[in-house]
């Protein structure tokens, strides 16, 4: 047995059910009714934006899933490679330079401090300078 429905007066203009008849058997809609219960759905789901996905075509959302998808494999693949680089750079120091344990964990809490400071904006100029008592 179908839900029960209300009836209510609807207002709308000659192009706007024009528009119901035309594209509601697009949509396999049987009549003009079910096409604006959609329409009407549809919108609210629109504006509340609390699904997203379920108002965009399937396509679009997989579009995007595949662009977020590559996006994230390209920034771990330059930051395995970005790794590698600092890894080389701390081993060629460590073999040319005698560090103190203690200076060496003192210098780790400062240049995390300093990361924090600068939101990651480190340059090799700061360091110097900061190396040189400025």
């Amino acid at each position: 047995m179908p839900r029960e429905k209300i009836k209510f007066a609807l207002r709308i203009s000659p192009e706007t059910q024009q528009l119901v008849k035309e594209m509601g058997p697009l949509d396999n809609c049987q009549t003009q009714n079910e096409f604006i219960e959609k329409a009407i759905r549809f919108y609210a789901g629109y504006i509340s934006g609390q699904n997203a996905a379920a108002y965009l075509p399937a396509a679009l959302v997989s579009a995007l899933r595949g662009t977020v998808q590559d996006t994230e494999n390209r920034i771990c693949r330059l930051l395995f490679k970005l790794a590698v680089e600092q890894d080389m750079v701390m081993n060629v120091l460590a073999a040319g330079m005698e560090i103190p344990d203690e200076q060496l964990q003192k210098l780790r809490g400062r240049c995390v401090q300093n990361v924090k400071k600068t939101n990651g904006s480190v340059t090799l100029d700061k360091a110097v300078a900061y190396q040189r008592g400025g």
